[in-house]
């Protein structure tokens, strides 16, 4: 397979997908506000994210894993998300989703956008509900680094030809290993950081800063 020209990377929750999975999925348990301030906080910096994320998490126990078809029904691409996928693959680039939110969701969303390659954190079950708790290694601002570090070697495309498009304070990592990191509706600290910040909320608006 030859080199791919080059890596784009992008965030799920509020960049690729306009929801917050983790509070649909909350929702089904009563208490979708209650982790969506919890979220917010944690998008903004002011917590570990890992830490944040477990806490939240537990508030989805007891869930049914049968909810998870009303949760992907209710997930929504961002505007332009399927025109920017098309047109990296038109470009010769290749397309990847790093996210802190889970495979549940990303492992029937991303093939269907086009994706070539995403990771995510795992819910762990038990007699067809959720636990409450998280399966291995937390993919935090870390990992969202190491990911896109990793699938660049992997692709053949060359770090200063990769783009990573964020909104959380989770996302700075990544967007500053990349040779372009781009704030996408994202948070005041997070445009404040970006190499370049994207107003409207349309992925068609990356197009014309692709390589």
């Amino acid at each position: 397979m030859p080199d791919a020209r080059f890596l784009v990377v992008f965030d799920a929750d509020s960049t690729l997908l306009r929801n917050e999975v983790i509070e649909l999925i909350a929702d089904e348990a009563g208490r979708g506000a209650e982790v969506a301030a919890a979220t917010e906080v944690a998008m903004r910096g002011e917590v570990d994210f890992a830490t944040s994320l477990r806490s939240r998490v537990q508030a989805l126990r007891g869930v049914p894993l049968s909810a998870f078809a009303r949760v992907l029904a209710r997930v929504e691409p961002t505007p332009g998300a399927v025109e920017l996928i098309e047109a990296i693959h038109a470009r010769g680039g290749v397309t990847a989703v790093v996210s802190g939110g889970f495979h549940e969701v990303l492992d029937t969303v991303a093939p269907a956008l086009g994706v070539d390659m995403w990771r995510a954190n795992r819910l762990v079950a038990a007699d067809d509900a959720l636990t409450g708790e998280v399966d291995g290694t937390i993919v935090d601002a870390a990992g969202k680094a190491s990911a896109l570090r990793e699938w660049a070697a992997a692709s053949g495309a060359p770090l200063t030809r990769t783009i990573a498009i964020g909104d959380g304070a989770n996302d700075l990592q990544m967007m500053a290993a990349a040779g372009l990191g781009l704030a996408f509706n994202a948070k005041p600290a997070v445009r404040a950081q970006a190499d370049m910040v994207i107003g409207p909320v349309d992925l068609r608006q990356v197009i014309p800063l692709l390589p």
